[in-house]
């Protein structure tokens, strides 16, 4: 497919030949789709805030403990929490700095054009 360029040839060029690979892409894709779901983002405020556990997510988001441990482990397959355990009690918490980062920057995000 033949394109006009607007006489950036060497920034084009640039762009081509770094862009993203395809399978970080997808990857990248993946985690998008994790995010866009309402409970999970509760649930990753309340994870940010404390190292918490599935009765309590539960009770902050007035939902069964079943239904917030299938989210846990949606969040957890995109790794995006860990967890502990702690005698018959597993603790979750953010998996790293990087989340803690995305969460806040799309929360500072939004904020800024209400």
């Amino acid at each position: 497919m033949e394109h006009q360029s607007c006489g950036h040839d060497v920034i084009i060029q640039d762009i081509k030949q770094n862009i993203i690979p395809d399978t970080d892409l997808y990857l990248m894709v993946d985690l998008f789709k994790v995010l866009s779901d309402p409970t999970r983002i509760k649930i990753l405020y309340a994870i940010s805030k404390h190292e918490i556990c599935v009765n309590d997510i539960a009770h902050i988001l007035d939902m069964t403990q079943s239904a917030v441990s299938h989210q846990l482990k949606n969040l957890k397959q995109a790794s995006l929490i860990k967890s502990r355990r702690e005698g018959q009690t597993i603790y979750y918490r953010l998996s790293d700095d990087h989340v803690h980062l995305i969460f806040n920057q799309a929360l500072d995000h939004i904020q800024e054009f209400k």
